[in-house]
């Protein structure tokens, strides 16, 4: 029994030997140990909550991240001839690195709730009691050894090729060779054959979405509407989000309840003017359509005009308008013209000059015809856009091009980070202001807003042309940076945003990944915060801009109030 007992005991030591030593040679030291660094980063806050999923994916990418610059550091200190451990001492130094990655691991997932309120309290949300630890680390792992999986792969398709040429020229000509035709391969695969594959998919997908006729709005009877009868666009040519831009919005009679009978300022009923990417064949067709039907609605007629720009989907964010009508008492026209029915970052990647050109003919024509009307005769021009929207809208008008008869202003809200102008006037601040609350020249142009309004300049008045940009701290579609992979971004420096976690830290590669989840995320933020821009925040913006008359402070607190009771019956408490 004894000898028995002997010989399973020396079975199981040799198998855990032969165990660990094939977990040792399956595993870079080094690898682990950056990934788990990388994977406990990634746990950390950045702008915006998380989910159970969002977590999983980034700590994923983030571990594979890791392990991946782990594995090539060991390569590139054997490929140097530096001294490296024996075989018995890297076995124990891979289990001794992985029993400190757990450990490390576990640490980190029990801090994440706590990590994750630093950022819910600030946005008004509930606190979570736990980060679901184990699902997260499930899905990291997934998705990590997906990756990791791929990236072998690659290995593998890059050693074969290099092995073949290596019979006809030399090593390393072999191996630069083989590097080159691997990379070529996968990229065929991944963008000529799956992305290409999903576009259309997703193509035909949003454009269903587009073209579905919402069983709750009916095509207009009134003449004086876009989609009627009358009008020169068809109503099944409005597309999903025109039909909502030309239904909605407030009538005279909702603007006379609001104001009340008192109330001596004439009130008149606003004008939308939508044309959809269906209602004509080119860009060109479309601008004159909407032209068109901005003349047959008496839109010159009005004190304001506003070209606004969509979103990739075709939106107009009703906050925006809404607010306007209101500080205009319905004396405004806004047009609005379709260039794409994706949403905004598939619309950037599919056909990211479409959407700008579309911009710059559609304001081109409208443009031209203001400048023919007499200027004691014509409304006031204002420009709006909102994420891909005020991208587009700014590259609409060169200023150089209309110094001579300068539109009024515009608002840009949640400019991404791929607009031009926005990253040098932020360049370009005052050096004493905060990257994502600049303050640029003496304020005469062009200004900055958030939650908190634009801080006090003493002295500083407009120019001929306010523009005025409202961003969030906490928008990661304006914040992000690919330089994050390598240095800290400058709004990640004291004083911070009023909505950004004091425990936010930067992290070589994971806070870009963070960030670049962070803009999946961005429309799922709570009101007010992330690239979810709040209704009281717009009027502020357009105060700014349009300053209309006749508003008091007690006014503007009423109407601000009164929109924020309408979203909380809308997004809820």
């Amino acid at each position: 029994m004894i000898r028995g007992a002997q010989r399973r005991s020396t079975l199981v030591g040799s198998a855990l030997t032969r165990w660990s030593a094939r977990f040792a040679a399956t595993l870079s030291t080094p690898g682990l140990l950056v990934a788990t660094l990388f994977f406990a980063a990634s746990l950390t806050p950045s702008l915006l909550p998380r989910t159970l999923i969002t977590q999983g994916v980034l700590s994923g990418f983030s571990l594979a991240a890791g392990y991946g610059l782990g594995v090539f550091g060991r390569w590139l200190w054997g490929y140097l001839e530096l001294p490296l451990p024996g075989a018995r001492a890297q076995r124990i130094t891979t289990l001794t690195a992985a029993g400190l990655s757990l450990a490390t691991a576990l640490i980190f997932l029990h801090q994440a709730a706590e990590w994750q309120n630093s950022i819910r309290l600030l946005m008004e949300l509930e606190s979570v009691d736990s980060a679901q630890p184990i699902r997260v680390g499930l899905i990291a792992a997934l998705v990590a050894i997906v990756l990791l999986k791929i990236a072998r792969l690659f290995g593998l398709t890059f050693r074969i090729i290099a092995g073949w040429l290596s019979g006809h020229v030399p090593r390393r000509i072999a191996n630069v060779t083989g590097g080159f035709l691997a990379i070529a391969v996968f990229w065929l695969v991944i963008d000529g054959v799956l992305v290409e594959a999903s576009f259309r998919a997703l193509d035909a997908s949003f454009q269903q979405v587009d073209a579905l006729v919402q069983p709750e709005l009916e095509e207009p009877t009134d003449p004086l509407l876009t989609g009627s009868a009358a009008s020169l666009v068809a109503w099944h040519d409005l597309g999903r989000r025109g039909r909502e831009f030309v239904s909605s919005g407030p009538t005279a009679e909702d603007l006379a309840v609001f104001f009340g009978e008192g109330d001596a300022e004439p009130i008149r009923e606003p004008i939308r003017v939508y044309v959809g990417i269906n209602s004509a064949e080119t860009i060109e067709e479309r601008a004159g359509l909407a032209l068109g039907e901005l003349q047959r609605l008496g839109a010159f007629e009005r004190s304001v005009l506003v070209i606004a720009t969509p979103t990739g989907t075709g939106w107009v964010d009703p906050y925006a308008t809404d607010t306007f009508e209101y500080l205009l008492r319905g004396d405004v026209a806004t047009v609005a013209v379709q260039y794409s029915y994706l949403p905004s970052w598939l619309s950037l990647l599919a056909e990211p000059e479409y959407g700008a050109e579309t911009a710059r003919t559609v304001f081109a024509e409208i443009y031209g015809y203001w400048t023919e009307l007499p200027r004691d005769a014509r409304p006031d021009l204002y420009l709006y856009g909102l994420s891909l929207g005020a991208l587009n809208g700014e590259r609409a008008a060169d200023l150089y091009d209309v110094i001579a008869d300068p539109y009024a202003g515009a608002l840009w809200a949640g400019p991404p980070f791929r607009s031009n102008t926005w990253r040098t006037i932020t360049a370009e601040r005052e050096p004493d202001s905060p990257a994502w609350l600049p303050r640029f020249r003496d304020g005469s142009i062009v200004r900055f807003m958030n939650q908190q309004n634009t801080p006090e300049r003493p002295g500083a008045e407009w120019g001929p042309i306010r523009i005025v940009y409202l961003q969030y701290a906490s928008d990661p579609v304006t914040f992000f940076e690919q330089r994050a992979l390598f240095r800290r971004p400058e709004w990640m420096a004291d004083p911070r945003g009023p909505d950004v976690s004091p425990e936010l830290r930067w992290y070589p590669v994971v806070s870009m990944l963070q960030l670049a989840v962070d803009i999946a995320a961005g429309d799922a933020a709570p009101t007010g915060y992330g690239h979810v821009y709040a209704p009281e925040h717009y009027i502020d913006a357009w105060l700014e801009v349009v300053a209309p008359p006749g508003w008091t402070a007690k006014e503007i607190e009423r109407l601000e109030l009164y929109f924020q009771k309408r979203r909380e019956a809308t997004d809820g408490p």
